[in-house]
């Protein structure tokens, strides 16, 4: 199944060239995305093919930047955001309707967000060598109770999205008895690092055995390096998805190009880039039509995953669970 834009759509577009014809749509995205090794470049290209407008994307720290900014922002777009950032940038009133049909996500769960437009998600998992670690845990609680000679490499909540929603992972799969579990974690967890490239390099550099990642991670290694030696380690209780999101802003000076864009999101054109420049599922992509490295990837056969007010009251106790249990 294709997700193009829909015949009255398209011909709205084909109808209007002169709305784009020499604009310019300024995209605030993170610094991985416009990187050159990040899906920005390409999506610009594809994009600017299409429009005949300019993408300028000003990187950084999304979410903050737009905060000190508020209303007087340049942004037209922002791409990039966490799930785990909904709440908080909702709140800031900046964000316009995404105006995009949905129908057409493929995302394990259902998603109805009118501002929020999710571009890519992926699975938080721990990844390990498995020609080096022969007894791997099936769940969470296999995990916890392994050996203390394991060593395994997580990133700080207070600083890192995937640490953040690790936390979160383990509050759904434990509950009352988290704090427990984080204290018979801690003598296994070598490193807490403030970002996910730390642990990774750690794990890359065979510090460690394991490494909090992403269930896509493998698929980066066996199609660009071809590697098949990382594999994520697939646990019964489910994993938590984590998913990035592009959002249209409300003081916008080119709301149809930015408006445009929002739609190129969905289109097959952007979603097919995502895989293998983002190294994660794309959001509007069925199975069939991912790359053969990421069909072959183990996948959970539940996801875990907490809409934004329960995710942003779970967030301060989790995290103080997770501070406590590695402190004992």
């Amino acid at each position: 199944m294709s997700h193009r834009l829909n015949a009255g759509l398209a011909l709205a577009l084909v109808a209007t060239p002169a709305l784009a014809q020499g604009q310019t749509l300024t995209v605030y995205a993170p610094d991985y995305f416009a990187s050159e090794w990040g899906p920005g470049p390409a999506i610009k290209e594809a994009f600017e093919a299409e429009c005949d407008c300019t993408l300028d994307y000003q990187t950084g720290d999304l979410l903050p930047r737009l905060l000190l900014e508020g209303a007087r922002t340049e942004a037209d777009v922002a791409i990039g955001f966490d799930s785990t950032e909904m709440k908080k940038a909702r709140e800031t009133g900046l964000f316009a309707p995404h105006g995009v049909d949905t129908a057409g996500l493929t995302l394990p769960i259902d998603w109805t967000d009118e501002v929020f437009l999710p571009f890519d998600w992926s699975y938080l998992a721990f990844v390990y060598d498995n020609e080096a670690l022969k007894e791997v845990p099936g769940s969470f609680a296999e995990l916890v109770s392994a050996s203390d000679d394991l060593r395994i490499a997580i990133q700080d909540p207070r600083s890192s999205v995937s640490g953040l929603s690790l936390v979160l992972w383990a509050e759904e799969v434990f509950g009352e008895e988290v704090e427990a579990k984080w204290a018979a974690l801690a003598p296994k967890i070598t490193t807490v690092t403030p970002g996910w490239s730390e642990a990774y390099g750690l794990f890359t550099e065979g510090e460690v055995d394991m490494v909090l990642s992403y269930t896509t991670s493998p698929a980066y290694h066996a199609i660009a390096e071809d590697d098949d030696t990382v594999s994520a380690a697939i646990f019964e209780e489910g994993h938590y998805m984590t998913i990035e999101l592009a959002a249209q802003l409300e003081g916008t000076d080119a709301p149809e190009l930015a408006q445009r864009f929002m739609q190129f999101v969905t289109s097959e054109t952007f979603q097919s880039l995502i895989p293998t420049s983002n190294w994660s599922y794309p959001s509007a992509l069925p199975e069939t039509e991912w790359p053969e490295g990421f069909r072959d990837i183990a996948m959970p056969e539940k996801a875990i995953w907490l809409p934004e007010a329960e995710a942003d009251a779970l967030r301060a106790p989790a995290i103080e669970a997770w501070r406590q249990g590695l402190s004992q």
